[in-house]
């Protein structure tokens, strides 16, 4: 299955002839890459210990030039990324004008090139969205699907890429450049060591090789799904649907709240919306890790209904088995169904996990000025 764009046809990684390399689902986002390499929970281990090297080239890249790319970006998107400096990364997102979220990207700018990676179903459409929106600023979104994603987890993640020669860029989202082109960027998630690198693709097998003989156990998207979920984090066209707003999925907050939309920037399509929302009410829905019954025949599928005493109240999203806590899920439910309340997701018992659940304790400035008018 390749993914294609109006350029560059993404086939499957070369990484898949790799000996045990066992493909992802044909009908997964992510076909074109490993989704083990016969020890899925060995490679969770490793990816949290001690190191593991993830093939994530089916990402879909783009690349920004022109003196004012940064401004531009800033005007059609929810980070403030006007101020971003060379080496700086952040995650953003494209609202449609209801609020709703088209399109999360993490970006990076580095010796004048803003480089943009995306899920590969989405990618085609964010970048014709990008060079629709150019007019008359000094600003050339491409195709930069010659660069390629992997990803590097763990304890040991910091001694790996100083094996192999590489910088270790010290503070979330930082980056920094690699030899020979591309660069390493720290993530605050999945998991707390862990780092992507945008590599030339023509060097994609060498660059994963390296890290496999630095001590970086070859782990598949079975592992980062895991990783991943158990942090939270959501991933858009799986754990999002067409009515997800920023609030619902933790997207919420600047480059250094670790969010995709910054609350005190100016204007850009969906504001109304994210405003109205933080300011005077809460979500209708809220992202939570949900523990299944393992002892269940079958499992739920992305997109199957939560429901409590047969009303349904959630949509499933990444379902995955983690080689700690077992069968678990990220899901949209609804805020109002209180955290010890029994659910079923397709044919298995769930439990919303209470450390998931989002806090709601603060005052919201626009709540507080209304009750302070009605005299409360």
């Amino acid at each position: 299955m390749e993914v294609v764009s109006d350029t560059v046809a993404i086939s499957p990684s070369p990484l898949l002839s790799l000996p045990d390399a066992v493909p992802s689902p044909e009908d997964s986002a992510d076909s074109a890459v490993a989704w083990h390499y016969g020890n899925p929970f060995g490679e969770q281990r490793d990816a949290t210990s001690a190191a593991a090297v993830i093939d994530r080239s089916h990402r879909f890249v783009i690349a920004i030039s022109g003196d004012e790319r940064l401004t531009w970006l800033n005007t059609i998107s929810s980070q403030l990324v006007s101020g971003i400096t060379d080496g700086g990364s952040a995650e953003n997102l494209s609202l449609d004008v209801n609020g709703r979220v088209e399109h999360h990207f993490v970006q990076t700018d580095l010796s004048g090139v803003t480089w943009i990676d995306t899920e590969a179903a989405n990618g085609p459409d964010l970048l014709g969205f990008l060079r629709k929106m150019v007019f008359w600023s000094k600003a050339e979104p491409r195709d930069g699907n010659d660069m390629a994603v992997l990803g590097l987890l763990g304890s040991n993640a910091e001694k790996v890429l100083g094996s192999v020669g590489a910088p270790v860029p010290a503070g979330v989202y930082d980056a920094a450049p690699l030899d020979g082109g591309g660069f390493v960027r720290r993530m605050p998630w999945p998991g707390p060591n862990a780092f992507d690198l945008l590599v030339p693709r023509a060097s994609l097998r060498e660059w994963f090789t390296r890290l496999r003989d630095a001590g970086a156990t070859p782990a598949g998207t079975w592992t980062y799904d895991a990783l991943r979920v158990e942090s939270v984090r959501p991933r858009i066209g799986v754990d999002t649907d067409e009515k997800t707003i920023p609030h619902e999925v933790r997207w919420i907050g600047g480059i250094t709240e670790l969010g995709a939309v910054h609350l005190e920037k100016g204007c850009y399509r969906g504001q109304e919306t994210v405003a109205r929302v933080h300011n005077l009410g809460r979500p209708p829905r809220h992202l939570v890790l949900l523990h299944l019954d393992g002892s269940a025949d079958g499992r739920p599928a992305t997109g199957d209904p939560v429901t409590a005493d047969g009303r349904t109240v959630g949509r499933l999203g990444t379902v995955v088995d983690h080689f700690e806590l077992g069968p678990i899920a990220l899901a949209l439910v609804k805020r109002t169904i209180p955290v010890d309340t029994a659910l079923v997701a397709g044919p298995c018992a769930a439990s919303i996990d209470p450390d998931s659940i989002p806090g709601y304790d603060d005052v919201q400035a626009g709540r507080a000025a209304v009750d302070r008018l009605r005299g409360r």
